[in-house]
């Protein structure tokens, strides 16, 4: 689920830069949160009906019941608003810096994501450091070309690199305790709501732009935001959240792959070597070894 949600988001970066050319960044993020909260709706029903005492405690229901609608309902607003500030940084910064290191920049929440385990005690194996270090390593030669150095966009992007991480470690605290459908279909409506407000006071939004760029919204819409962002939240329930990090950095490797797939770009034997280093990278993660016994 986690290398789906992966493919989804490295595929969507064609219809986001396409998008961008008729709206504004809040109006995009508004179009393609809504699109994904309102098709979340019946598939949320359809789940509820189907695992509706999976949360649930039946020794004390009325007690628990209450305590996986606050779970939910906070968890969802909680993400909604990491979600909302993470796309708006990542965004702009997009406007003041190109999209290797944007990519790369972004990326590097599977260093921050450990780093902020240490601290909820939640402490990695070495194998999974070792696989992080790899991972970065392998980001850089896919996403950079040249020298590396912050600018105001790449400063934008790490704050948005920051916020997805604690989105991660948010999700691997919620997820487990309530629905994961209804817990992203809340999500995006939170997330919606908030660029709404920021479209009506910023930007200057026209059904006409809109409409422009519907083939955009509607694509990142479904897929990126209704069925990515589940499969998200779902298969984080399963994995450890550094290597549920690791698992969704492969969106770079899927973007370069697809455009080099799908729309014929150049791939340089540099940015091939950082895939395969990625995916050994994740591979060598998963690997379990044998603990050494005492005599």
């Amino acid at each position: 689920l986690l290398f789906i949600a992966a493919f989804i988001w490295g595929t969507t970066f064609v219809a986001q830069s396409l998008g961008m050319d008729y709206v504004g960044p809040f109006t995009y993020l508004w179009a393609r949160s809504l699109v994904g909260g309102i098709v979340l709706i019946p598939i949320s029903i359809i789940f509820t009906r189907h695992s509706k005492h999976d949360h649930i405690d039946q020794t004390n229901l009325e007690a628990s019941r209450r305590l996986h609608r606050r779970y939910l309902l906070w968890g969802g607003i909680i993400c909604g608003i990491i979600l909302f500030a993470g796309s708006a940084f990542q965004q702009f910064g997009l406007l003041y810096t190109s999209v290797g290191k944007a990519g790369f920049i972004s990326a590097l929440y599977i260093v921050i994501v450990p780093i902020i385990g240490l601290f909820l005690k939640k402490k990695c194996g070495i194998n999974v450091w070792i696989s992080i270090i790899i991972a970065v390593i392998g980001l850089y030669l896919l996403s950079m070309n040249g020298s590396f150095s912050l600018s105001k966009g790449d400063s934008l992007i790490l704050v948005c690199s920051i916020l997805f991480a604690f989105h991660i470690v948010v999700i691997d605290y919620v997820s487990p305790k309530v629905n994961g459908v209804l817990l992203s279909c809340i999500q995006f409506w939170i997330c919606a709501l908030l660029s709404g407000i920021a479209m009506f006071i910023i930007e200057t939004p026209s059904w006409g732009s809109i409409v422009k760029a519907s083939g955009a919204i509607l694509y990142a819409g479904i897929f990126s935001s209704g069925v990515a962002f589940t499969c998200q939240i779902i298969g984080q329930k399963h994995v450890k959240p550094a290597i549920a990090a690791l698992i969704m950095s492969l969106e770079a490797v899927v973007s370069v792959l697809s455009g080099w797939i799908l729309l014929h770009q150049t791939l340089t034997s540099r940015e091939l070597i950082g895939c395969l280093i990625m995916f050994f990278a994740i591979i060598f993660a998963q690997l379990q070894f044998p603990s050494k016994k005492k005599i």
